[in-house]
């Protein structure tokens, strides 16, 4: 079930009431089906207010228009997608190597889904047309995960685990480990991998980017 509580960031006039947030989620469940389906170009406002019930008024008020819907949907699917991938790093209980390991395990298991990729899809053609979307996008999300990777280098240098005195470098490097398999289901390249063989492929590439870390 869908959280309410989770349009709050989302739309840009909150709705008050109950009944207010069900009809805003419903129209951003509505869009997001749509534009998933039909792609963002062929998808009306009319397309979406019959599909969800309503009325454009509703879409003006809660999202300003059809750009400032679809970026609720990008902020919705963020949420969504980022918020078990990857957890703060507590060095008293976690360890690194698993914990990056994990991390991009949870990245590629989201990416695998169809829906995250086709959506993923849609981003790309859409911030060839919008390059404040694309800004956007990029420091809402990767960058995002990004940052919270390097936070993660930058306390185990801190505390002597590694040595890491350029955390933000090495965390763009870090997740250039799934580089090829995110193009690959981008382009919509059938990934021949088992679980067994990228799980196996993840360990070695983290053993590899730690041994680069380590002391001399």
């Amino acid at each position: 079930m869908h959280e309410l509580a989770q349009l709050e960031p989302l739309a840009r006039d909150t709705p008050q009431t109950k009944r207010g947030h069900e009809r805003c989620l419903a129209l951003l469940l509505s869009a997001n089906e749509l534009f998933l389906e039909r792609g963002y170009d062929a998808v009306s406002l009319d397309d979406i207010v019959q599909h969800a019930g309503g009325s454009k008024a509703s879409i003006y008020k809660f999202f300003g228009n059809k750009e400032g819907l679809f970026t609720a949907i990008c902020d919705y699917r963020r949420e969504q997608f980022f918020k078990d991938i990857c957890l703060p790093f507590e060095q008293d209980k976690d360890n690194l190597k698993s914990y990056l390991i994990n991390t991009l395990l949870n990245f590629h298991r989201h990416l695998l889904q169809p829906e995250n990729a086709a959506f993923m899809r849609l981003i790309l053609e859409r911030t060839q047309h919008n390059s404040e979307l694309a800004l956007y996008i990029h420091e809402q999300g990767p960058k995002h995960i990004q940052n919270a990777i390097a936070c993660a280098l930058e306390k185990a240098h801190n505390n002597g685990l590694l040595k890491c005195e350029n955390p933000i470098y090495s965390a763009q490097f870090y997740f250039g480990i799934l580089r090829n398999l995110e193009w690959r289901i981008l382009m919509g390249i059938p990934i021949q991998e088992n679980d067994q063989e990228t799980t196996k492929y993840i360990n070695y590439c983290v053993d590899r980017f730690l041994e680069g870390h380590q002391k001399v």
